[in-house]
């Protein structure tokens, strides 16, 4: 081979090597993993429709790969390894838990895009993403404080995280403002996804006396314990849950991750991604109320859409004093509301509800 050719070789490689690390025919590589069974019918449910979504807008661009019911701790951190190790350019990582172990790859994997839902931390690659699910628990509190018959609302809760919380205490408010005499009780399940634990939590509530269930877990469980026992109405977690309406699901938050999605995977493919904290709600369309089913009084229906439409327009903030903690000392007062600040670190009960948070 003459000095011509070597340095002819030599440049090809050089070009090569200063290339793109995806040409426009090379699809961008989008993984997503998961704390629970796509076929949960809630959190995780959601999150593969809009995987989903991606693929049907991108077509050849993209290709998509998952991992399903990853627990939280050592095996996320070898699940999400493996999936950079396999070629993602991108990796959602879809659960609270998953906050360090994706932080503690993404440290070994610069090149890779990381967006962690839920959760606080970032770094140069890594992105966080949540909704503000507190604004749903509170139209799903106005309705349950409403329709209650036995003043007593039972709340299947997963992890006394700041997420959790502010929906309980969400939940709890606007069920008072329509019922004074309404108490909640409140289950930890200690769970995202169990269903047979779903179900005994329910079954206990329903037991001592709560007709209406909320839950912050992801399987339809509750509901069909609910409809098994009769007379008893809940709400939908994340995804609709219609096939139980109209009874005993009467309305649903749904998550609707699809644009967020399909935005950041775009950002990968153009070369315009960048670090970023998000946290969506029912303006920006993040957060959805599902359909209010007919078991719902027509006035009442008519009540919860105008709080949703207040919500969505900025005029209502869901946390808005005069609201005192739990031990009666104030925490707004009259015509404040919360910052965000305060609401992301959410570690106590409002007035009126009883029992204390677990550690």
């Amino acid at each position: 081979m003459n000095r011509r050719t070597l340095l002819a070789s030599a440049a090809i490689l050089a070009a090569t090597a200063a290339a793109p690390a995806f040409a426009q025919d090379d699809p961008v590589k989008a993984g997503f993993i998961y704390v629970g069974p796509i076929g949960d019918g809630g959190w995780t449910y959601e999150h593969d429709q809009a995987r989903l979504a991606v693929e049907e807008e991108y077509g050849d661009q993209v290709e998509t790969v998952y991992q399903e019911s990853v627990p939280e701790g050592a095996d996320a951190t070898r699940a999400i390894t493996q999936m950079a190790l396999s070629g993602a350019d991108i990796i959602f990582t879809t659960s609270f838990g998953f906050m360090d172990p994706t932080v503690e790859v993404a440290a070994q994997f610069p090149d890779v895009k990381f967006e962690h839902a839920t959760g606080y931390k970032t770094a140069d690659n890594v992105s966080t993403y949540s909704a503000r699910f507190y604004e749903g628990r509170a139209i799903q509190g106005h309705i349950a404080g409403s329709m209650t018959e036995t003043n007593k609302v039972g709340y299947i809760a997963s992890f006394p995280i700041p997420e959790v919380i502010r929906g309980i205490n969400a939940a709890y408010i606007h069920a008072k403002k329509v019922n004074p005499d309404v108490e909640f009780n409140v289950v930890w399940a200690y769970t995202w996804f169990d269903p047979a634990k779903e179900a005994d939590a329910a079954r206990a509530l329903i037991e001592n006396g709560n007709d209406v269930i909320l839950q912050h877990t992801d399987s339809t469980a509750p509901q069909a314990a609910a409809q098994e026992a009769g007379d008893v109405i809940t709400f939908g977690q994340a995804s609709d849950m219609s096939e139980y309406g109209p009874e005993p699901r009467v309305s649903s938050i749904i998550d609707n991750w699809a644009p967020y999605y399909i935005d950041r995977v775009g950002a990968v493919i153009d070369g315009t991604w960048e670090s970023q904290q998000v946290w969506h709600g029912i303006d920006e369309g993040m957060v959805e109320i599902g359909e209010i089913s007919s078991a719902v009084p027509e006035e009442l229906k008519a009540e919860a859409l105008d709080l949703k439409e207040r919500i969505a327009s900025g005029e209502y903030h869901p946390f808005t004093g005069p609201i005192n903690r739990q031990d009666g000392s104030e925490w707004l007062a009259e015509g404040e509301t919360a910052t965000d600040e305060t609401l992301l670190g959410m570690d106590f009960y409002v007035e009126g509800l009883t029992g204390e948070i677990p550690n």
